[in-house]
C-alpha cells in the first residue's frame, strides 16, 4: 500500500510540475496542434496549442512507478513490464503520428494502415510473451487462454485465438481512448476515473489471490491471477499523472495530450484488464470509450447505408465521435466534458459494483 500511495504521490507532482515545462518546451519549438476544419468551430482557436503532451504523462507514470517500487524494497514483475510494453508500444504509434501532424501542419498523420499495423505489432508481442512465458511458482502466467469477466470461464482457446482476441482488445481499446480525446480535459479526466477504478480492482484481487492466506472466499472464486498488486502500483502512478496533466489540459487547455497519450492510456487499459483477467468488464468500466467509438462505427455504417439505398449520404449525429454532435447542438465544451465525466463516472461505479458483487455472490 505505502508503493501505491509513493507512486500516486509522485506521478501527480512530475506530471504537474513536468507539463508546465513541457507547454514552454513545444511553445518554443513550434509544435502546435492542427485542427480539423470539419469539427466544431468553437475548436478553431486552438490552432496551435502546444501538442504531444502525452510524453509527459508516459514519463511521469512509468517515472513514478519504478521510484516507488524500488524504494520500498521491490523490483518490476513481469506483468508491470508487459504492461509497459503496450503503455510504451501504443505510445510510440501515436508519438509518430503527432509528429507528422506537427511537421507537415496538417491534421492527417500516420495512415489508418500504418496505425492499426503499429498497434498489431505492440498486440501481438505483448500477446505473445504474457500467454506462453513469465509463468510464476503456481504456474500463472500474465495473461490466461480464456475469456473472463471477474474470472476466467469457458473453454480454453487456442492460441491464435487468443492472440486475435488480444489484438482486437489493444486496438479497440487504444483507438476508443484516442476518440475520446477531442474536447479538453474529457480525456485526462475520464482515464483519472478509469485506473483508479483499475487500482481498486487490483488491490482487491491481490487481497484475495489464489493461495493467499488472506483470501476469504472458496478456491474456486478466489483470483488466479499473476502481479495484481504491482498492476496497481502502475494504475495508480497513471491514474495520478493524468491529475496532474488534468490542470494545464481543462479548459482552456494550454497543452494538448496528442495521440501519444491517448494510445497510450488505451494500450494500458487494455493490458490491464488482460492481466487482471477482467476483458469484458473492462468494456463496462471503460464504457464512456465504448460510447464513444460505437458512435462512430454507427454514424459510418448509417451514412454508408443510406448513400447505397438512396444515393445522399445520411447521418444519425452532425459529427462524430458523439461529444462534438453536442458542441454542434450549442452546449458549451465545459458543459459536454462534466456530463461525459459524470457519464464515465456512472460506467465505472457500475464496473465496480459488478467486480465487487461477483465476489459476494461466492
Amino acid at each position: 500500500m505505502r508503493a501505491i500511495l509513493l507512486s500516486g504521490g509522485l506521478a501527480a507532482i512530475c506530471s504537474l510540475l513536468g507539463t508546465r515545462v513541457a507547454i514552454g518546451w513545444f511553445t518554443r519549438r513550434g509544435f502546435g496542434q492542427p485542427i480539423r476544419d470539419d469539427g466544431p468551430t468553437t475548436h478553431h482557436v486552438k490552432r496551435g496549442t502546444p501538442t504531444m503532451g502525452g510524453l509527459v504523462i508516459l514519463v511521469s507514470a512509468i517515472a513514478a512507478y519504478l521510484a516507488a517500487t524500488m524504494l520500498t524494497g521491490g523490483w518490476p514483475s513481469a506483468s508491470a513490464w508487459l504492461l509497459m510494453l503496450l503503455f510504451v508500444g501504443c505510445g510510440l504509434v501515436g508519438f509518430l503520428d503527432d509528429f507528422i501532424k506537427v511537421y507537415t501542419q496538417n491534421n492527417q498523420g500516420l495512415s489508418s494502415r500504418a496505425k492499426i499495423a503499429g498497434q498489431t505489432l505492440v498486440a501481438l508481442t505483448f500477446g505473445v510473451l504474457a500467454t506462453l512465458f513469465f509463468a510464476d511458482e503456481r504456474g500463472v502466467r500474465p495473461a490466461s487462454q480464456y475469456i473472463s469477466t471477474t474470472h476466467d470461464w469457458g473453454i480454453k482457446l487456442p492460441l491464435v485465438v487468443v492472440l486475435l482476441v488480444i489484438w482486437f482488445i489493444v486496438t479497440a481499446t487504444s483507438n476508443g481512448a484516442n476518440l475520446a480525446d477531442g474536447a479538453d480535459g474529457l480525456l485526462a479526466g475520464a482515464s483519472t476515473l478509469i485506473f483508479g477504478a483499475y487500482t481498486i480492482v487490483n488491490v482487491w484481487q491481490n487481497n484475495q489471490l489464489c493461495g493467499s492466506a488472506r483470501a476469504t472466499v472458496v478456491e474456486s472464486q478466489c483470483y488466479q491471477v499473476r502481479d495484481p498488486l504491482d498492476l496497481a502500483v502502475f494504475a495508480a502512478a497513471i491514474s495520478s499523472a493524468c491529475i496532474g496533466f488534468l490542470w494545464w489540459n481543462a479548459k482552456p487547455a494550454r497543452i494538448i495530450m496528442g495521440d501519444v497519450g491517448s494510445l497510450a492510456i488505451g494500450g494500458a487499459l487494455a493490458g490491464l484488464a488482460i492481466m487482471s483477467r477482467t476483458e469484458l468488464l473492462m468494456a463496462v468500466i471503460a464504457g464512456l470509450f465504448v460510447l464513444e467509438t460505437a458512435s462512430v462505427l454507427l454514424q459510418m455504417t448509417y451514412f454508408k447505408l443510406t448513400r447505397r439505398l438512396t444515393g445522399t449520404g445520411r447521418r444519425i449525429f452532425r459529427i462524430a465521435p458523439i461529444h462534438h454532435h453536442f458542441e454542434h447542438l450549442g452546449w458549451d465544451e465545459v458543459t459536454v466534458v462534466i456530463r461525459f465525466w459524470i457519464l464515465g463516472g456512472i460506467c465505472v461505479a457500475t464496473g465496480l459494483g459488478i467486480f465487487y458483487a461477483s465476489w459476494l455472490a461466492a
